[in-house]
């Protein structure tokens, strides 16, 4: 691979850290509190509403039926490669093309497995948390983070 691939390659990787992880090269003015309360204050920001949580949101009620029907594929699957390796051990002869279908099928369920997983783990889906007597959904974040407030750390639930 040459060089130039390289560097580009790492750069992507840089610049798809450096957004989902909130890092900026220039920072802001930290969010000042008083001394007495710094032991006990957690800094949120308000979390993004975007297409993908919409998308999260809407999937959530059904995610315990999503699990099962992964669950269900995976074994079928593992099915598939058990029962081609079975017809090969009877026969007493390797025949590669009884290993095309569990292949075709290992392959759609990754990306199924990839695509539903992209969906409902948005970046905001481990960092999210809830404020007592707020309904807004809210991220953890950094004191100098645009938009950061600085709450009750016994106010802050997971």
């Amino acid at each position: 691979m040459k060089k130039t691939m390289i560097w580009v390659i790492l750069f992507i990787l840089a610049v798809i850290l450096m957004s989902s992880f909130d890092i900026s090269l220039a920072p802001h003015q930290p969010v000042q509190i008083p001394l007495a309360a710094r032991a006990n204050a957690l800094y949120v920001c308000p979390a993004a509403e975007n297409t993908w949580n919409t998308i999260s949101n809407g999937i959530m009620p059904f995610r315990r039926y999503i699990n099962i029907g992964l669950i269900f594929a995976g074994l079928f699957v593992g099915v598939m490669w058990l029962w081609a390796l079975y017809q090969n051990l009877l026969k007493d002869k390797f025949n590669r093309d009884s290993f095309k279908s569990p292949w075709g099928a290992t392959k759609i369920y990754f990306w199924a497995l990839i695509a539903i997983y992209m969906l409902v783990m948005t970046p905001n889906y481990f960092r999210t948390v809830h404020i007592t007597g707020n309904n807004q959904n809210w991220v953890l974040c950094e004191n100098n983070t645009p938009g950061a407030k600085a709450v009750r750390a016994n106010a802050v639930k997971l």
